[in-house]
């Protein structure tokens, strides 16, 4: 497997982008000195620029150099919304790391009012329904674009069985005579590079396409799986809430800035991005 997956490594090689990422987020905290961030926050903020990994250990070095300050504090229950994502860190968490300017004297009471937010937002029970939310959204629009669904949960195949591990894959769909694993990832953070692994091991074991749907991915991730593995990551940026929380999700957006979003259906955009690309493999 390529290195693409060990993060050390990674950081190594693009120490370029965290010394960036370094400046650009100083530069954030120098404009707005009265602000508070947690980590997550500010992972996502920088996606569209830097890895989550790139923007944490910038984070890192900033407070080891003096130049932001930073406290950690109790979420109260474990959750993966607000957690770091470094080497060797990539589990759940029950605390969560703030960051804000040196000149900003009155953070703590910022900083209550946000973890506050976060701990609604990470209700165990309100967190697996982002997961449910997600599936049953490309549940209902994938068979509309002609892929149907053949597994759900499962670690079988066409005669095969994977007990390498204890993993399944979220759904299996068909179309054309070509089987796709597919995972479904509506989440803030980016997926495991250890479960990334085995899910594309598991696919290639089980003759699958893989297919991850995915919120966010480092287009490291998204360049390794087309082209190493021959599948495709449908990216969908904003994650994705029951459609009663409407209102929670536009305070999350106004608030803290989060790609949050409430649509009552998967745009016909998304689904067709896949579609195209499975055509153009069928063709080649």
């Amino acid at each position: 497997m390529s290195d693409v997956f060990d993060i050390k490594t990674t950081l190594e090689r693009y120490r370029g982008y965290v010394e960036r990422a370094k400046e650009e987020l100083f530069a954030v905290f120098d404009s707005r000195r009265d602000a508070v961030f947690y980590e997550r926050q500010l992972q996502v903020m920088q996606e569209d620029r830097f890895f989550h990994w790139v923007t944490s250990q910038a984070l890192k070095e900033l407070l080891q150099e003096r130049r932001i300050n930073s406290e950690l504090m109790a979420l109260g229950y474990e959750a993966e919304s607000a957690g770091p994502t470094l080497p060797d860190d990539w589990e759940t968490g029950t605390n969560i790391r703030f960051y804000w300017s040196v000149r900003n004297r009155y953070w703590r009471a910022k900083a209550r009012a946000i973890l506050k937010l976060v701990r609604a937002y990470s209700e165990p029970e309100l967190a697996r329904s982002y997961g449910r939310q997600g599936e049953m959204m490309f549940d209902a629009a994938l068979p509309k674009a002609g892929f149907l669904p053949v597994g759900e949960n499962t670690n079988e195949y066409a005669g095969r069985r994977w007990d390498r591990s204890g993993h399944n894959l979220d759904r299996i769909f068909e179309r054309d005579g070509v089987g796709f694993g597919v995972e479904i990832k509506n989440r803030l953070r980016y997926i495991e590079p250890k479960e990334l692994r085995i899910k594309l091991e598991m696919c290639k074991f089980l003759g699958l396409k893989p297919v991850f749907v995915t919120r966010m991915m480092p287009k490291l991730y998204i360049y390794e799986v087309a082209e190493k593995w021959g599948g495709f990551s449908l990216v969908f940026k904003h994650q994705l809430y029951p459609f009663h929380l409407g209102k929670f999700a536009k305070q999350l957006r106004e608030e803290l800035g989060l790609p949050i979003d409430c649509p009552h259906a998967i745009e016909r955009g998304t689904i067709e991005r896949f579609l195209n690309w499975h055509l153009r493999e069928l063709r080649k």
